[in-house]
């Protein structure tokens, strides 16, 4: 009986010690469980993968498609679509604009007479007028002396219109006697069919020829409306065109507003100095050149001086087809020396109104080159015809003023930015000197 505890006592070890390991290969096993799941592909995690070998070769990563593009490419890019933008906004301004072409050419119209007319407006306010009086008295007197210039044009052609046929036709028997007896051996058959082959062009274009003069009476009716709405655009110009840029300047954002407001008056100042400029040098050439085909004999002297006066606001293209008009008129009615000494005034006179009277009186406030003049009227004529080649160059000379100014504004904001700000005593006599200044 003695042994019988000792038995027991080993059983018991035994079958805790057994228990132990059921519990540990238990854990083992759940352990071995969780790590599957965790490595399962359908919970969403990745199966873990070795690492490669020594002697494979690393594998460089794909780098960003911005990093991988060239400089000048990314630069091209961010400019390319920039000018795309610029680009569809000014076609759908140039459409608008055509949609309101007369609209746009009467208020431009308007803009370039009143710049012609404010400066008496000024003068009479000086002298003590009112001004809706002076608006009114400057207003009637240069639409009054417009229409008379109009109407002495059309007076002294039609006055003329017989005399210069039958001048023209004998100009004509002239140049073809001179054909016939010239170097070129031109025959009589020859000239009989060129103006044969000229009457069956004309025959054949009758229907053309018609309905251009049906397009004509709307271009009248056009022009009149044009006429009526630049009066009416004048008198308010004249009269309260210092609130109209008062009110103007409320449209634009506030932080470009000042800039805005600075280069306002100096784009003013251009274009009134362009105007004044163009007609006391398209007085002078009307003057010369008029007298110098007044003593060449040339018929219509008045009138086509008239007619260069006005085609000298077109620049460059407008003095050389008027002065090929006198030229013409000079072959057809006198021959062909006195074509070719109207050919030399109207050269002579050009040659200095190029090169001394448009830099003296225009000045360097509304110098524009060449190039640019060219190009500006060939563009303002494709877009608006003979108006829109009238503002080409005024509105050239104007965008440069705007944008010189507007250029230096900002350099000049930019450096005050950068400015350190004064302390101190400085800072009270900056102060000090600021409001005296204001004051």
């Amino acid at each position: 009986m003695s042994r019988v505890p000792g038995w027991i006592g080993r059983l018991g070890a035994g079958l805790s010690e057994m228990g132990e390991r059921l519990n540990e290969k238990r854990r083992e096993e759940d352990a071995d469980s969780d790590a599957d799941e965790s490595n399962d592909p359908a919970n969403g995690e990745q199966e873990h993968v070795p690492p490669p070998p020594a002697y494979a070769p690393d594998v460089a990563a794909r780098p960003d498609p911005v990093a991988a593009l060239p400089w000048g490419m990314r630069v091209a890019a961010e400019a390319g679509w920039r000018l795309l933008v610029l680009a569809g906004t000014l076609w759908v301004l140039m459409r608008v604009i055509s949609a309101v072409q007369l609209v746009v050419l009467a208020f431009v119209a308007a803009l370039l007479i009143t710049a012609l007319l404010q400066p008496t407006v000024a003068r009479l306010r000086r002298l003590g007028l009112p001004r809706g009086l002076a608006t009114a008295v400057t207003a009637i007197l240069g639409f009054v002396i417009m229409g008379l210039v109009g109407w002495f044009v059309v007076w002294q052609v039609m006055e003329n219109a017989d005399e210069l046929s039958g001048q023209v036709q004998d100009g004509i028997e002239d140049l073809r006697k001179w054909l016939l007896n010239s170097p070129f051996h031109v025959t009589e058959d020859q000239i009989n069919d060129i103006a044969k082959s000229l009457r069956e062009a004309v025959g054949a274009n009758t229907e053309e020829l018609t309905s251009a003069g049906l397009e004509g009476v709307t271009v009248i009716v056009e022009t009149l409306t044009g006429l009526l709405l630049a009066m009416f655009s004048t008198l308010f110009l004249l009269y309260d065109g210092k609130r109209i840029w008062q009110w103007f300047l409320k449209l634009v954002p506030a932080n470009a507003r000042p800039g805005i407001a600075g280069a306002g008056p100096r784009a003013w100042r251009t274009l009134t100095a362009y105007v004044r400029g163009t007609v006391i040098v398209a007085m002078i050439d009307a003057i010369f050149i008029g007298l110098g085909i007044y003593f060449l004999g040339v018929p219509m002297a008045v009138p086509l001086a008239v007619i260069i006066f006005l085609a000298s606001f077109v620049p460059l293209v407008g003095a050389v087809v008027s002065g090929a008009l006198a030229v013409v008129v000079a072959l057809v009615t006198q021959g062909v020396f006195t074509a070719v000494m109207a050919l030399a005034v109207v050269l002579a006179v050009q040659q200095i109104e190029g090169h001394i009277l448009q830099p003296f009186i225009l000045g360097r406030a509304v110098r524009v080159h060449p190039l640019a003049v060219i190009l500006s009227v060939a563009a303002g004529g494709m877009v608006a015809g003979i108006g829109g080649a009238v503002v080409a160059v005024p509105l050239v000379a104007v965008t440069n003023s705007v944008v010189g100014y507007l250029r230096s504004y900002s350099r000049e904001a930019a450096l005050k930015k950068r400015a350190p700000q004064p302390q101190g005593t400085t800072a009270v006599d900056a102060a000090q000197e600021r409001s005296a200044g204001q004051a």
